[in-house]
């Protein structure tokens, strides 16, 4: 096991009705603005009662975030924080809210040009808003990490910033606020949790017995749940799972004293940015691919995922990664997201594009070894097809 440092302040909150404890968890006098997506939030009644639990405060609204949270309107929200002396932020809604509303709290503290964050990978924050969230999408994780996604459109780009000072005081994780989700939805939030907890268990041995095992619970977890949160939309102890299975995945646990990838996630996002993919379509596209073309040196892992998450007990070790890789592929399907660029309209003339892209924003030594170059991107897209 490597040495590692962890950290995580954020106060979780989960249960039916937590809503209502917004008004312990909030300062008292602070002027709050409350972050949220489309109309969900508000025909749901989510937003009312955030709004009721926040009582006198001083409350304003700022909706529209994207789910592939934008640059553009993020700044918005910036000038709206500054405009009125905000003092707090909200986020009501998925990792896409979540996400965006770290960007302002950081964004609306910086002196300089915001793209510089993303620029930076979050280096150069200082100082960002105290903000909170009430998740209503199980998926990203963002409700209890530092790192946060964004895209800028005019650039075609989609970057990651992380730093310590962007953590959620606090998330309320009500699983009931899941019920009304599109299928879609759902789908998306097991596959982005799957793959989180792959990026940090699909590398190398790091005689990390405890991390191994705690990711592979959730993957079990995962297979388990994801067919039953699909089939039951109101089977509370299903949701609750999956909200806690996928916040645990990428809240910095079973990442800490081992290796991690994220090569898949890296080409997922350019995907994202020049073609409008869910990020989690993007994701399942790729990992089948990313696996058998590093075959080699994730071979003793694959053999361990084969194994214990499987149950793939036959055959040779190369066998046992294979039908490993293809138990993943099925597992995608399983839950209505193909896996396939042509299941989504994209063919090999759309591929020259993305790994430009992907070298434009210096993404070109990918993966827990540096060793995952454009070139083996192109064949990885190419195997997609």
């Amino acid at each position: 096991m490597q040495d590692f440092s962890f950290y995580n302040p954020t106060r979780i909150e989960f249960g039916a009705g937590k809503i209502a404890n917004l008004d312990q968890l909030v300062p008292a006098k602070a002027r709050v603005l409350v972050l949220f997506g489309g109309e969900s939030a508000r025909r749901t009644g989510t937003l009312d009662e955030v709004t009721a639990a926040l009582g006198e405060r001083e409350v304003q609204l700022f909706g529209g975030i994207e789910p592939n949270p934008s640059f553009e309107t993020l700044m918005k929200a910036v000038t709206v924080v500054r405009e009125n002396n905000i003092e707090f932020l909200l986020a009501v809604g998925g990792g896409s809210v979540i996400d965006g509303t770290k960007f302002v709290a950081a964004a609306a503290q910086y002196a300089g040009d915001a793209w510089d964050i993303l620029l930076q990978g979050g280096q150069n924050i200082t100082s960002a808003l105290p903000f909170g969230s009430v998740l209503t999408l199980p998926a990203t994780g963002s409700e209890m990490n530092k790192g946060s996604v964004i895209t800028r459109k005019s650039l075609h780009a989609k970057l990651p910033f992380m730093s310590e000072l962007v953590y959620p005081q606090f998330s309320i994780l009500d699983p009931v606020k899941t019920y009304t989700l599109p299928t879609r939805q759902i789908a998306n939030g097991v596959v982005d949790a799957f793959m989180h907890v792959i990026e940090q268990y699909l590398t190398y041995p790091a005689n990390a017995p405890v991390q191994d095992r705690f990711a592979e619970g959730l993957l079990q977890t995962l297979i388990e749940i994801g067919p039953k949160a699909l089939a039951n939309p109101e089977d509370y102890q299903t949701r609750a799972s999956l909200m806690w299975t996928a916040t645990l995945a990428l809240n910095g646990l079973i990442g800490a004293g081992v290796p991690q990838d994220w090569a898949t996630h890296m080409l997922g996002h350019e995907l994202t940015a020049l073609h409008g993919l869910d990020h989690a379509q993007t994701l399942a596209i790729i990992l089948p691919e990313m696996l058998r073309q590093r075959k080699a040196t994730k071979l003793d892992k694959l053999v361990q995922y084969a194994e214990r998450v499987w149950d793939i007990r036959e055959g040779s070790d190369d066998e046992k990664a294979e039908a490993a890789i293809e138990h993943t592929r099925a597992f995608f399907e399983s839950v209505g997201v193909k896996t396939r660029l042509s299941d989504y309209d994209l063919g090999a003339e759309h591929i020259d594009a993305i790994i430009n892209s992907l070298q434009a924003h210096g993404m070109v030594a990918l993966g827990e070894h540096g060793d995952v170059t454009p070139e083996h991107c192109r064949q990885i897209l190419l195997a997609s097809l």
